[in-house]
């Protein structure tokens, strides 16, 4: 089975022409037996002549023109035309003449410039042929030969629709790759965001409240550290994603957050000021997809909004691993501040609700009345507790 692929595939990688000789050469010997000499294709009803060496030059311009239909179609065409010319008009009635269907249907799938011009051609000569025969003493009527001329059109137009369907099969080839395209640009973006958006948005607060650090060198000095620690996590974070754009990421370390990270993440958080409450409840999976990296990346989300729009108000994170679904809620109670925050392009959340419901999950925002916001995510994927 092995040894038939590699055949195969050595068998492809072959130049066109190669794989289209053997048939040419299949009609020509066909032609040359004794046993199939004048059951051949019989246009005209001219009788049958006995082989002479013009048959060698119908068969083998019939036959062997074959191998380029592919490479240089119209060549293809005008010489197996000719050789059928001469097949008919000396009455060999070769085999070789079913070849000249098969050029016309290349001709239709294969040919790029010049169609039209072919098809004027190829009729005014099939006239001059149809004349021709005539004037030799051949019987058809006009009705017979407009019956096969309609046949070899017939033909031609089974070549054109192998031509618009393989053409439509690469546009349809060329869309989904665009579109593949599209969508991992968008999940580049995406992964760009959560990873920038929350660690940046954390050192620009743990700056700005630096500033007012400077009669307290010890706290100065931890915050400082803690700016230190998160551009060093936003550091290792881009790798692992930039790891993605090389062929040879498979190397590098899983870039994959499980949910156990959420704890640092939250660290993270309180060194920036916020005051973080966070509740996990069940077990983790060992191995639970995608999900647990949706449910961090809702967590680092919401916490990234807190430092930005809810600066130094209680915030709480609940992450809860159920049988088959992992739940995350976090919210604020609006006493903090947005003056820190350094603004927004509201894609977080539309992407995050873009992953939600990827996994087949509900994703959803609310504001209290007493201010703050809710984030709750319902991540299909979980667990057993």
């Amino acid at each position: 089975m092995i040894d038939r692929r590699r055949s195969l595939e050595r068998w492809r990688r072959l130049d066109v022409t190669v794989r289209d000789l053997p048939l040419g050469v299949l009609f020509l010997v066909a032609s040359l037996l004794p046993a199939l000499r004048g059951h051949g294709t019989d246009l005209g009803g001219l009788p049958t002549r006995p082989a002479d060496a013009l048959t060698v030059v119908a068969a083998a311009l019939q036959g062997l023109s074959l191998a380029v239909r592919r490479r240089w179609t119209l060549v293809c065409l005008a010489l197996v035309s000719l050789g059928f010319a001469l097949d008919q008009l000396r009455g060999y009635h070769l085999f070789a003449g079913t070849a000249l269907p098969i050029a016309l249907i290349s001709a239709g799938a294969y040919l790029e410039k010049y169609r039209r011009s072919a098809q004027v051609v190829a009729t005014l000569a099939y006239v001059g042929l149809a004349v021709g025969l005539n004037a030799r003493g051949g019987d058809e009527s006009p009705v017979e030969y407009v019956t096969f001329y309609l046949l070899l059109a017939l033909t031609w137009g089974i070549g054109a629709w192998l031509r618009s369907a393989r053409a439509a099969e690469a546009e349809r080839r060329s869309r989904v790759a665009e579109d593949a395209r599209n969508a991992e640009r968008a999940r580049i973006a995406r992964e760009l965001h959560d990873v920038v958006t929350h660690h940046v948005t954390a050192m620009v607060v743990q700056s700005e409240a630096a500033r007012y650090l400077t009669a307290a060198p010890d706290r100065l000095d931890e915050t400082l550290a803690a700016v230190s620690d998160t551009g060093r996590r936003a550091i290792t974070d881009l790798r692992h994603l930039l790891d993605l754009l090389n062929p040879d990421h498979g190397t590098a370390e899983p870039r994959t957050p499980p949910v156990g990270r959420v704890l640092t993440l939250v660290e993270q958080t309180r060194r920036a000021g916020q005051p973080v409450e966070f509740t996990e409840e069940g077990t983790p999976a060992t191995a639970t997809g995608s999900s647990d990296l949706v449910a961090y990346r809702v967590v680092q989300e919401a916490l990234t909004n807190a430092l930005k729009y809810d600066h130094g108000a209680r915030t709480s994170v609940l992450v809860r691993h159920g049988e088959r679904e992992i739940t995350v809620e976090v919210g604020t109670d609006g006493s903090g501040t947005g003056a820190a925050s350094p603004g927004g392009s509201g894609r977080g959340l539309a992407g995050l609700r873009e992953r939600v419901d990827v996994l087949g999950g509900e994703f959803s925002t609310e504001r209290p009345t007493g201010g703050g916001f809710v984030v709750r995510a319902r991540i299909p994927g979980g667990s057993a507790a």
